[in-house]
């Protein structure tokens, strides 16, 4: 019985192992096969992804103002960086053009006072500094504009002062510039840093103020400036020049445009074919690509893009000082975050804080309103206002078979037509000054030096300088000058007059003074030449020369400071000598 019950105990002491064995097989099983298919979610689902690694949303444009502000900013120091260089010489208290006396005739003009009515004239801060030292003033304008230039263009940070300031100082010099201020790209700038104030806050200096949002009226602006620049151009070229129709026009641009660069050179002599693809493609890109602005964000993208690829290749084949660096500034504004993520580091601190303005949003997590923000959202559609209302005259403008190019309609220059090369000149000529020795400019063996300006061609061996964004404005003048006359172009004399002085001022605008550190010249007179470029291979191109040029005679002639004073005293100039 007890053997019995015995076994029976051995016997249930082996089952309940066998059991306990099962149990641990079967646990052992489970586990397995919950590592197994941890195993298989850890391949199959992956990390987490960082914040960085999380492209931005579309829509927004906190990275877009980052960039448009340094871009407007970058103009802005090339152009204050110019005048601190070149005003002196220009509309300074010795310059070709004072711009002291520029300012008392306006005041005469207006009845003797300064007020209003001669601010609405000139808008210049200068009516409001001593006159004694102007060439002080100008230099502090420009320092000045180049301080705070330089801050936004290093730094990304912006406010409304800062680029109201930078606006008004510029103002101040392009109202005074006369001539020499009267190309179209000096009111395309200020038009760009008027609507530039509008993309900061009033004072904050944050990169990114997350309670001032960039304000899609602005970004629209910029949008439709870049529009008008490229519409404008176009049409003037259909309404202009035969030759934009009949597809010639690039084989005379290169050659001929106001101060070519090397690669002008060689695009000159490109195929023929070349010349009507870049024409055809001038004008797809000036007249059809800026519709693309108004169907969506992609079209508005590829407009963008080409419109900053068509600016570099004009920027590569020729000097045409910032103005093709300035028009790549609106068509920044065709890109919002997403699109330019990738000139920002991807764990950089403004990219960062996009990317939680972004989520914030999305989770509905805006900050409320404050009234200076419903006050920004009223100054916000203002400005749009203001921009579709000034935008009247020049729609009709653009509408009108009358078109002008590179015009203001109101003093300010906020809303302005633009346009360039409506006409092409087919053959390039150049006035050189030259000087003597001699007491007898008639002579026999009289020997005449030229002198040399600081990029426009001259010497024939001479290779075409590589200068933009920066800008010579004597150059370009004298470029204008060459296919008019010196009566109408009255400062040629006065530069004459100047060489014969061998006056400081004015040599500081040219590149070779052949009387350096000699006796002054008895003699100048001007000679008209005509010049094209040399053709590769040819024996003269071998000799190293970049152009021949052909005399087609006298621009002006040889004179004299005995015979300039009574020219200079009947136009109420100092005399010659006298600077």
């Amino acid at each position: 019985m007890r053997r019995a019950l015995g076994a029976m105990a051995v016997s249930g002491e082996g089952s309940e192992r066998g059991l306990r064995r099962r149990r641990s097989v079967k646990q052992a099983e489970d586990r397995s096969a919950e590592d197994a298919d941890q195993d298989q979610q850890d391949v199959a689902a992956p990390e987490p992804q960082t914040e960085e690694a999380v492209q931005l949303q579309t829509g927004t444009y906190w990275l877009t103002r980052i960039v448009l502000l340094r871009s407007i900013c970058f103009i802005y120091f090339v152009a204050f960086a110019v005048a601190y260089n070149q005003n002196r010489a220009l509309i300074g208290q010795r310059g070709l053009t004072p711009c002291r006396e520029y300012l008392r005739s306006v005041k005469q003009y207006v009845g003797g006072k300064i007020g209003g009515a001669a601010l609405a004239y000139t808008p210049s801060v200068l009516w409001s500094m001593q006159w004694e030292d102007m060439d002080a003033n100008l230099d502090n304008i420009a320092l000045a504009g180049l301080a705070l230039s330089g801050f936004v263009l290093l730094s990304g940070r912006s406010n409304m002062v800062i680029m109201a300031a930078l606006w008004t100082l510029y103002h101040s010099i392009v109202s005074v510039g006369q001539l020499w201020y009267s190309f179209g790209w000096e009111s395309q700038l200020l038009e760009t840093g008027f609507l530039g104030i509008f993309l900061c806050p009033l004072w904050n200096l944050e990169q990114i103020p997350r309670r001032t949002p960039p304000s899609l009226i602005s970004i629209w602006t910029f949008r439709w400036l870049i529009v008008r620049i490229m519409l404008g151009a176009g049409l003037i070229k259909i309404r202009g020049d035969r030759c934009w129709r009949d597809l010639t026009c690039m084989d005379y641009h290169y050659e001929t445009q106001p101060v070519p660069n090397p690669i002008s050179y060689y695009l000159h002599h490109s195929p023929r074919w070349f010349h009507c693809f870049e024409t055809l493609s001038n004008h797809f890109i000036e007249l059809i690509v800026p519709f693309f602005t108004f169907m969506g964000r992609r079209m508005c993208m590829i407009n963008g893009a080409l419109q900053i690829l068509f600016q570099v290749v004009l920027i590569i084949s020729g000097n045409l000082s910032f103005l093709n660096w300035l028009t790549i500034v609106p068509s920044l504004a065709c890109f919002d975050d997403s699109a330019l993520e990738f000139l920002f580091w991807s764990s950089g601190t403004a990219r960062r804080t996009v990317l939680k303005i972004q989520n914030e949003d999305a989770a509905g997590q805006n900050p409320p309103a404050t009234a200076r923000m419903l006050i920004r959202r009223v100054v916000n559609v203002s400005l749009g206002i203001l921009i579709a209302y000034l935008s009247v005259p020049v729609l009709i403008n653009l509408l009108s078979s009358r078109q002008v190019m590179n015009t203001s309609f109101d003093p300010l220059r906020i809303v302005n037509t633009y346009g360039a090369f409506g006409s092409i000149t087919k053959e390039r000529t150049e006035v050189v000054f030259q000087g003597t020795l001699s007491a007898d400019p008639s002579g026999e063996e009289v020997v005449w030096e030229e002198y040399e300006f600081l990029c426009k061609p001259g010497s024939v061996s001479r290779r075409p300088c590589l200068i933009s964004p920066y800008h010579y404005r004597l150059d370009w003048l004298m470029w204008f000058a060459a296919f008019q006359t010196y009566e109408q172009n009255e400062w040629i004399i006065q530069i004459a007059g100047r060489l014969l002085a061998n006056d400081s001022t004015v040599l500081s605008l040219m590149g070779h003074n052949p009387f350096e550190d000699r006796e002054k010249p008895r003699w100048i007179r001007g000679e008209h030449f005509r010049y094209k470029f040399t053709k590769p291979g040819s024996t003269s191109a071998v000799n190293g020369n970049w152009w021949v040029r052909k005399r087609i005679g006298p621009y002006f002639p040889a004179v004299n400071l005995e015979g300039l004073r009574r020219y200079f005293q009947s136009r109420n100039w100092p005399q010659p000598d006298n600077y």
